[in-house]
Order: structure tokens, then sequence, then C-alpha cells
């Protein structure tokens, strides 16, 4: 820096003076990253452990998804869905044999992947369910996050993204989380979908009850229902296998993809799922003039290629186990409960102590950067690159922070 003086604060104040406050980021101001570390504006090094909520699950600046990106730009970057480019049919058909699945269909955002997949349950509901017109609904649950369009919001129970935000769109039914027998009795009839994220994330990390996703699967089979997976943060590779469904053995009828998808670099979503699904959308019925464009492509490519060696799944099973005896060592020194599936952590901080927001600053303090959410709980979701040294080092700084 120069003669000592800080660039960040007044970084901090352009930004509160000139954007909407729809977020209440910490006071860091990043300008540089690699890997697992960023670089503020003023020269400190931080280590990621958020990786943009699971965006970055391959670190930043990953090389190989870098020279995709170099290479796409030099030759072409969007054509819109009016035309047909070179990269299209290769993504779509490895991300659709990574998914075990017939079809996908880009878009760029997770929220538009989730809303795809709303409007084709619906439209798979009406045209071969056979749902009399406009009675189709979802069954969702409690402290769900799928994104903040109206629709979704419409069926949040988080108050700070829902209300102020109606009148809400309706044909959704809300059960509590991992209560397989409320689920069942909400489903009737007209019952087209269930949409649930595997691992709820936003919420802190809150992993169902054992058996909770098989006995989904198997009541949407029995009822002629589609099970659809909210794996935009859960999957590709963060909770140490391709999906979080995985780890209990089922298959979705279709998964919801994002964040990851991207490498970082671009926003790309994405929804396979089997013909006999995806295949109720005719030309003009759906779409978007940047959804699975060249240059999101040639950069997904490199991503579905990285998963398919198993190399990140393998990380970030095995580095998990050391976040979680880590962690675990902290129950009862400050931390009354932890939650972890491969490198996705909840941490409950005892509340007598701190709140997130403030463990979270104090971490920052000390070069770790993580997200609170809900009170007094964080999150931690390091790219699936970081070190066991690095883990290591995350953990001591939590415990320094616990301390006082």
């Amino acid at each position: 820096m120069v003669d000592d003086i800080l660039r960040t604060p007044g970084a901090v104040r352009d930004a509160e003076r000139w954007t909407a406050h729809n977020y209440h980021p910490l006071p860091v101001v990043i300008s540089s990253a690699e890997g697992a570390w960023l670089t503020d504006v003023d020269g400190k090094r931080y280590l990621d452990c958020l990786a943009g909520y699971s965006a970055l699950n391959f670190g930043h600046r990953h090389p190989q998804l870098i020279a995709a990106a170099h290479a796409q730009l030099d030759r072409l970057t969007l054509t819109s869905r009016a035309f047909i480019h070179d990269q299209f049919a290769d993504f779509c058909r490895e991300l659709a044999e990574l998914c075990g699945k017939d079809l996908v269909l880009p878009m760029n955002t997770g929220a538009e992947a989730v809303e795809t997949g709303i409007k084709v349950a619906r439209k798979w509901g009406y045209q071969v369910k056979g749902v009399p017109a406009g009675q189709a609904n979802i069954v969702v649950a409690e402290g769900n996050f799928h994104g903040r369009t109206t629709t979704i919001v419409s069926f949040s129970t988080d108050e700070d993204a829902r209300a102020d935000f109606g009148p809400y769109t309706p044909g959704f039914t809300v059960v509590p989380y991992g209560d397989l027998d409320a689920l069942t009795a909400a489903i009737d009839e007209n019952t087209v979908a269930v949409l649930l994220e595997p691992i709820q994330g936003e919420q802190g990390v809150v992993v169902p009850p054992e058996g909770y996703l098989p006995g989904v699967r198997q009541v949407c089979t029995d009822r002629n229902v589609l099970f659809i997976a909210d794996e935009i943060q859960s999957g590709l590779g963060r909770t140490g296998a391709t999906f979080a469904c995985d780890h209990e053995g089922v298959v979705p009828d279709m998964y919801l993809l994002g964040k990851a998808l991207g490498g970082g670099i671009v926003p790309v979503s994405a929804v396979a799922a089997n013909s006999d699904v995806l295949g109720v959308l005719k030309p003009g019925q759906h779409g978007s003039t940047f959804g699975g464009n060249p240059l999101a492509c040639a950069v997904a490519i490199e991503v579905v290629r990285l998963l398919a060696t198993g190399e990140f799944q393998r990380r970030s099973s095995e580095l998990g186990e050391r976040l979680r005896a880590g962690l675990e060592g902290l129950v009862g020194k400050g931390l009354v409960a932890v939650r972890v599936r491969g490198l996705w952590a909840g941490l409950d901080i005892d509340p007598t102590l701190m709140s997130g927001r403030e463990a979270c600053e104090r971490l920052a303090a000390r070069g770790v950067l993580a997200k609170d959410t809900h009170g007094s709980t964080i999150r931690l979701a390091p790219p699936l690159v970081i070190s066991e040294e690095e883990i290591d080092l995350a953990v001591a700084q939590l415990a320094e922070v616990l301390a006082g």
C-alpha cells in the first residue's frame, strides 16, 4: 500500500453509496484470487471458505477452465438459440451422460433452472399425467432456498426473502423438511412434482434423516409424481459425490444444476431429465437468449470433464472427513452442533457467545472468509482444491474466534 493509506474503507463506502442494499457483505474488497486464496485491494490474503456458495468448487481461476474460456473468447461468445454452435451438442451430451439422463436444457442462473423445472413439471402433469388444466400443485419443504424470483419466493418460508413481494404464485404445498409422512400426506391426484434440496444449504447445511430421500423417491414412483432434486449448491462434487442424492443411491426424475457448472467464470445452469419429461417442451414454449451460449458451454464442458475423472468427488470426501474431525472437536468449545457432508459444513455457534455475523467478521480479521446464515449459524464451503493444511488453518482460526 502507498503511505499506509488503506483502499478498503473508501471502496466499501462507494459500494454502499451506489448499489441497492440487497446484500450485507463483509467489509472486504477482493481484487484477485487463485485456487483457495483471495487478495483484497490492500494486499491482504484470505482463505476462501465460501467458494461463491459452491460456484467455485474448482477454485479460483482453475487453469483448465480459464484456458477453455480464453480459447472460446477468441472464437465465438454468443449466437442465441436461433442457431446451433459447435460447443452446444458436446456440452449437452456430456452433461446428460454425467447425470445418466437423456436430455439437457441449458439456462443461465440457478433460479432459471428452478423456474424451468416448475414449468416442465406442470406441463408434464397436464400432458402426461392428465391433471385438469390449472390444477397442478408441487410439494416443497420448509426452510427451502431455490432462488428469489416471484414464483420461487411464493413458497419460501424465509420472511426476509418473501415479505412484501406478493401477490404470491399459487400451486405449492409446503411440508416440514425430512418428514416423509407429511410429504406423503400432502400429495394428491393433482400433484405433479416434489421439489427438494437433498441437503438444505441456505438453512445451514441441513442433512435429512437417513432413508428420507429413498422414501421420497419411492412415494413419487408409487404416486406418479416427478421427484425434482435441486442440486444447484449440493451437486457437482460438493458433498463427496457427483450429486448429494448419490449418497443414498437415489436417482431423481430431474436434476436442477447451476453454480459450479460455470466454473466460477460464467453463469451456467441446466435441467437434466429423460425424454419422457423434458420432451414435453416444444419450440417457442421456453427459452433464453444466453442459455447454452458458446462461452458458457466451452467452460461447462471442461467442468463436466473434471468431474468425470472422479478426482474432485474423492477430494471432497477425504478432505471432508478431516474438516469434520476438526469441527467436531470444537463442539462444546463454542459450537453447539456441526453438520458436515463432504466439504460442506453448517456450524451452530453458542448464541450466548456471538452471532454468526460477528463470527464471520472475526474470521475475516484473521484471514478466513465464511458466511453466516440464520442467527448464530455459519456455513463453510471451501473450494475442492483446498489442502489439508489449509483446512487445519481454517479450523484453528475458528477455534481462536470461539475462544474469544
